[in-house]
């Protein structure tokens, strides 16, 4: 990341001004939550002097910005618009836009294989670490609210985990297990008005483990 990021700014002293130290800055806190923004208003102001930045522009990085957001409408705007000659010689962007087509198609066990699929470089490894923590938490919440009871070896392939670590991570979350059954009984939360899941993405929950059954 950084190596790009310099690699950028150097090519920027002809072209024209292009200061990546927010972008940089946002990286080394781990304020990964701002990535998208602070490069979708670089690029727009690149591309409003006229400065022809696609060669050197941290793509991975943007690009894993919108899916940490879960943003796959800008995910997809983002790698329409990458020239194919970059899609081709940098293998790490389309390693990260697997990731974000595995979660288009709503590939739940995709994602972690996307995750797991690819050597990332030192510059984004971390980013990437954190994307998938944030996953695991929002698929445990889904499952939390989706179902009373799951079996192990369903919640492993949600989670990402082989089933004696997922058997693991949930029991830390206070879910308890039927060692007879292989069956999960799920700890639900307080109720909160604010946290109001989208009844869609239940029932695609339900059709994803309907097929995974049949």
């Amino acid at each position: 990341m950084t190596s790009l990021i310099k690699t950028a700014a150097s090519n920027s002293i002809v072209a024209g001004p292009m200061d990546f130290s927010q972008l940089t800055d946002a990286m080394a806190s781990r304020s990964y939550d701002k990535i998208a923004d602070i490069c979708d208003q670089l690029m727009l102001q690149i591309a409003s002097q006229g400065v022809a930045f696609q060669d050197e522009w941290p793509y991975a990085v943007h690009l894993l910005g919108h899916i940490y957001l879960n943003d796959l409408n800008s995910a997809r705007f983002l790698w329409k618009s990458i020239p194919l000659s970059i899609k081709e010689s940098r293998p790490e962007v389309a390693a990260i836009w697997k990731i974000g087509q595995q979660l288009w198609t709503r590939n739940y066990a995709g994602v972690y294989d996307a995750i797991r699929g690819f050597n990332w470089s030192a510059e984004i490894q971390d980013f990437v670490a954190s994307f998938a923590e944030r996953y695991t938490r929002r698929m445990l919440e889904l499952l939390t609210s989706a179902y009373s009871t799951i079996s192990i070896q369903d919640t492993a392939l949600f989670l990402g985990m082989n089933e004696n670590d997922a058997t693991s991570y949930v029991l830390q979350q206070g879910w308890t297990v039927d060692a007879a059954s292989q069956m999960l009984t799920v700890k639900k939360h307080a109720v909160v008005t604010e946290q109001k899941i989208d009844p869609s993405k239940l029932q695609r929950l339900t059709e994803y483990v309907f097929h995974l059954e049949h």
